[in-house]
């Protein structure tokens, strides 16, 4: 996470923001191929450089929500993706997309009704979403999914990420999630997942929280 909040990159049918309270820096943006974003170059995200639907590609590719969107003449804005997803980051976070509703996301982040990157480490100062802290904790877990949930769900819906205090992310609504590995391995519609990276069953919460005097 950032200490800068937010940054505005005009464009003459579509803006940029880079809302620096939300970035891990993963640099989806800084890869991409194309001229929207040149490291080292002032501003470093240009929009009239390229084409209106390629802003928004890759923009879209931001898994944390930092980067969004904003559309001028009443064209269309970022739709959820038609699935809902969570990915069991390596070492990392939940990398979450859809129809998002997150308890404690600010009305000033639209960044995460679509995408956001949450923390399970425990770690993290910008709770409950992830600031890297889980690479200072030296956080470990692989990502494994041992649990297969209730099995096949409708696709998409509205996602709801609400937070027991002082314990596991309470997600509600149709939901797959992914391991590390990239094996679509469990679905559901309700789910208690780690925030605390103490479950001996990641990324499920065991109630290891109690124990290890999680406070969040």
């Amino acid at each position: 996470m950032s200490d800068e909040e937010k940054y505005d990159f005009p464009g003459e049918k579509v803006d940029v923001v880079w809302d620096g309270r939300l970035c891990i820096h993963i640099g989806e943006c800084g890869q991409a191929e194309g001229d929207l974003f040149v490291g080292g170059r002032k501003p470093w995200c240009q929009p009239d450089l390229v084409s209106p639907s390629e802003v928004k590609g890759v923009v879209e590719r931001c898994p944390s929500g930092a980067l969004y969107y904003k559309v001028k003449d009443g064209g269309q804005t970022e739709k959820a993706n038609a699935e809902n997803t969570l990915i069991v980051v390596y070492n990392g976070p939940y990398y979450v997309r859809g129809d998002l509703e997150i308890e404690g996301a600010a009305d000033d982040m639209p960044g995460v009704k679509c995408r956001a990157a949450l923390c399970r480490c425990g770690l993290s100062k910008n709770k409950p979403f992830c600031d890297n802290n889980h690479e200072a904790g030296k956080f470990q877990d692989y990502g494994a999914v041992g649990e297969q949930g209730e099995g096949s769900v409708e696709s998409g819906g509205k996602l709801s990420v609400s937070l027991m205090p002082d314990g596991p992310l309470i997600i509600s609504g149709n939901l797959t999630i992914f391991a590390g590995s990239g094996r679509k391995s469990w679905q559901g519609t309700n789910v208690a997942l780690c925030r605390c990276g103490a479950s001996a069953n990641k990324p499920f919460c065991d109630g290891s929280h109690t124990t290890a005097g999680f406070k969040g």
